[in-house]
């Protein structure tokens, strides 16, 4: 089996169904609703962060994740660049997941970054699929 890209677009463009669309759209509304939900209430991902706070800059992080989940939502909905949207998003689902450890075990918040975590390594490896942007404009070469 070829692993490279390549032969992983080749693979799943024959293994395209439409749940997987479905699910890979739902992701990008998750994260787009994770991003307004962070600018609409950063007072609790700021007490969320406290046990981090000294490691890291706490309005750095804060800009970080609220726009790399709004556009990379808008990116995963339409399937355009969608593994480097997801890869961009796999250091705040890593991140929300310590912070359940390190600070308040909140179960709910786990299992859903959780749920984004895998769900998001599956589509890096699997990519956006035949109906998204990016093999649009792969297939208009």
């Amino acid at each position: 089996m070829d692993t490279s890209v390549k032969g992983l677009n080749k693979w799943a463009n024959s293994h395209t169904y439409y749940p997987l669309d479905f699910v890979r759209i739902g992701l990008g509304v998750f994260l787009f609703m994770k991003g307004v939900s962070v600018f609409t209430h950063h007072t609790e991902l700021e007490d969320s962060i406290s046990p981090f706070s000294n490691f890291m800059g706490g309005m750095w992080v804060l800009h970080y994740v609220a726009l790399a989940h709004l556009l990379g939502g808008v990116l995963i909905v339409f399937g355009l660049l969608t593994r480097w949207s997801l890869i961009i998003q796999l250091p705040i689902l890593f991140g929300a997941i310590a912070i359940n450890f390190f600070g308040v075990m909140n179960v709910q918040n786990l299992l859903m970054a959780l749920l984004a975590l895998v769900v998001s390594v599956f589509f890096i490896f699997y990519g956006g699929g035949r109906h998204s942007a990016d093999y649009f404009y792969k297939m208009q070469k």
